[in-house]
């Protein structure tokens, strides 16, 4: 089955037209810049011109970077405040003129490995981590997703772990990988006290450079790369569109 996966980030907005059976992009994939401030209509306006550019006329899977239920944005960590409340899912679906379906986009990324990817056919508890301008948190109990999970928010020496431990925080303090690789690592070593993950998969942008950092992981599970590498968001966001 064949649906448009769409990926709003805190830097680009990116779509292609996705195979659902296999994961497969269909078309190159489009990136448009996020408008600044990532307000509700400017977005919006983007998914339209995602849309319109593949001449998309079926169902639209879209990961979005918040807490989101039946459709509704509850969080605003790195978007505009204006997003709290709002019926995203509806939003989309105008601006898109096709039924869109929102998810947390983690929990998108999560979907893409686990079905096709570096989670396929483990047993167990799964984390993923997508490490970008933001920590996306993903957990799966034997294959089952426990949707819209917070934990890039923990707290770490008394600051929200995002301000310390993303991509962004390395480009920012332009840290070296491994100061940075460092602070990432005491916080998957917090996460896997709480959790206890039989497996962790890695992904964001930041994972073309995963030889850089690797090396200075200490937790105890196996830590691996997503396979989807950035794509992953796409994929996952289409297949949480399938019927």
């Amino acid at each position: 089955m064949q649906i448009l996966g769409i990926d709003v980030g805190g830097t680009g907005i990116k779509g292609a037209p996705v195979d659902s059976d296999t994961g497969a992009l269909l078309a190159s994939r489009l990136r448009i810049p996020t408008p600044e401030l990532a307000k509700p209509k400017p977005v919006a306006k983007i998914v339209g011109e995602l849309a319109a550019h593949f001449g998309w006329q079926g169902l639209v899977g879209c990961g979005f970077p918040a807490v989101v239920r039946q459709g509704v944005v509850y969080t605003a960590a790195n978007i505009h405040k204006s997003w709290i409340e709002t019926n995203v899912q509806a939003l989309f679906s105008e601006a898109a003129k096709c039924p869109v379906h929102v998810v947390n986009d983690a929990d998108a990324a999560g979907l893409a490995e686990m079905v096709f990817g570096a989670g396929k056919d483990q047993k167990g508890v799964v984390l993923m981590v997508t490490i970008g301008t933001g920590l996306g948190t993903v957990l799966f109990t034997d294959g089952k997703l426990v949707p819209n999970l917070e934990l890039g928010h923990i707290e770490l020496h008394g600051e929200d772990a995002e301000l310390r431990a993303t991509d962004a925080a390395r480009k920012r303090e332009k840290l070296s990988w491994k100061k940075w690789a460092k602070r990432f690592d005491f916080y998957l070593t917090s996460l896997e006290k709480l959790l206890w993950p039989d497996l962790i998969i890695l992904g964001g942008g930041v994972i073309k450079k995963y030889e850089e950092f690797a090396p200075y992981l200490t937790v105890k599970a196996k830590v691996v790369p997503a396979q989807f590498l950035n794509d992953a968001g796409i994929v996952g966001a289409a297949l949480s569109a399938r019927p």
